[in-house]
């Protein structure tokens, strides 16, 4: 061994305690981590059990192994520190270059053992330091393995729980036993996540969030409908009396025009009387039964709304027969003046023609499609006289 200068030994000791206190920092950091923290502080089980057990037993080496390397640093800086003489020298050189970390590993399996094995090393300052960067490497991937899974499942895990938190079936049992469902799957996963994290699946978590969210929706909507129930029935109570007077307004229309129109179509009525649906939901109001009585809302809205429709085009549709009238009757009169001043109007077969087309107009109740065909007769046997006198 060549002894150092006292310069070399102040630089040498000054690069060793350098380093020391960055592994110092480092392993501070992984005994602090929240994976290690989460591995220590939980029941595992697993698959992650298993790698921990053997991560943690390296790691109670790697803290040993250190508190020896770092007792030898101490030892070079307190000499460095000091009068370096030649002896003081001798002894830094020593503890800096020669095998002056004494750490036990264990016995190695009897299969590879040494007859002489004790279980302790020997080792210098840089093999102490390489066989910790190794436990180190070790135990950190594990360890951020670990976090990476947490982090990965715990978020969708937690959303679903938020969704869950304040979700209510309403006393609605289908959405109790989804909603029991779900939370039991939350807990299943929860557990697994806390024992077993380096197993859980992204995926699974994934989905019970997912169902968590449609489940709440479920509840909220339920909620909402429990929320505007009264109000809704009422409004639907006042869209009924709406379509009922709508039917009435057509009615009374196609009354006043069979009279004279033939052949009015009949006003279509109500499939089933609105006062007995606005009863049922009367009824599953007092109930409480929310997801039926969302559905039974909405069904009757559509409805009211469409038969009001229907009515309305009911009653526009028969004032449309009288207008028709009119305009086949102010149709014949402008033919019979055309007529006139072509010099027709006393051509018997014209007036003959005319005179049945104005009895079929004139005639209560008018047969529409029959005076509409006389019409165009009429109409041609004008036009024709027109092309023979030009």
């Amino acid at each position: 061994m060549v002894t150092m200068s006292r310069q070399q030994a102040a630089d040498a000791v000054a690069k060793a305690q350098a380093e020391r206190d960055t592994i110092q920092s480092n392993l501070l950091d992984l005994d602090g981590s929240f994976g290690k923290r989460l591995l220590t502080g939980a029941q595992l089980t697993g698959t992650t059990k298993q790698r921990w057990d053997t991560a943690a037993a390296t790691l109670a080496v790697l803290w040993d192994t250190y508190a020896t390397y770092s007792s030898v640093v101490d030892r070079a800086v307190t000499l460095v520190a000091g009068k370096l003489g030649q002896r003081e020298l001798t002894e830094v050189t020593g503890l800096l270059t020669l095998p002056s970390v004494e750490v036990t590993r264990g016995p190695a399996p009897l299969g590879r053992r040494d007859l002489a094995d004790t279980g302790r090393d020997q080792l210098t300052l840089s093999a102490a330091v390489a066989r910790m960067r190794t436990a180190f490497a070790e135990v950190a991937d594990l360890v951020a393995a670990a976090e990476q899974a947490w982090n990965s499942v715990a978020g969708p895990l937690d959303a679903a729980a938020a969704d869950l938190a304040h979700a209510d079936s309403l006393g609605d049992e289908a959405l109790a036993a989804e909603l029991a469902e779900v939370r039991a799957e939350l807990d299943r996963q929860r557990a697994a996540l806390n024992s077993d994290p380096l197993v859980a699946q992204v995926t699974a978590a994934s989905r019970v969030r997912d169902r968590a969210a449609a489940v709440a929706a479920k509840a909220a909507e339920l909620a909402r409908v429990r929320a505007g129930a009264v109000a809704r029935i009422a409004a639907l109570r006042a869209d009924a009396d709406a379509a009922r007077t709508a039917r009435d307004d057509a009615v009374a229309a196609a009354q006043r025009v069979a009279a004279k129109i033939a052949g009015v179509p009949p006003v279509p009525d109500f499939g089933v009387d609105p006062a007995t649906r606005l009863a049922r939901l009367d009824a599953l109001l007092a109930a409480g039964r929310w997801t039926r009585l969302s559905s039974e809302l909405d069904l009757l809205e559509n409805e009211l709304t469409s038969a009001a429709l229907q009515f309305n085009d009911a009653e526009r549709t028969v004032v449309t027969l009288l207008s028709k009238r009119d305009e086949l009757r102010g149709l014949l009169d402008a033919y019979k003046a055309k007529a006139g001043r072509l010099g027709a109007a006393e051509d018997p077969d014209l007036a003959r023609l005319y005179d049945q087309t104005r009895e079929l107009l004139w005639t209560a109740p008018c047969d529409l499609t029959a005076a509409a065909d006389a019409v165009t007769r009429y109409q041609q046997a004008v036009l024709a006289i027109g092309a023979r006198r030009l």
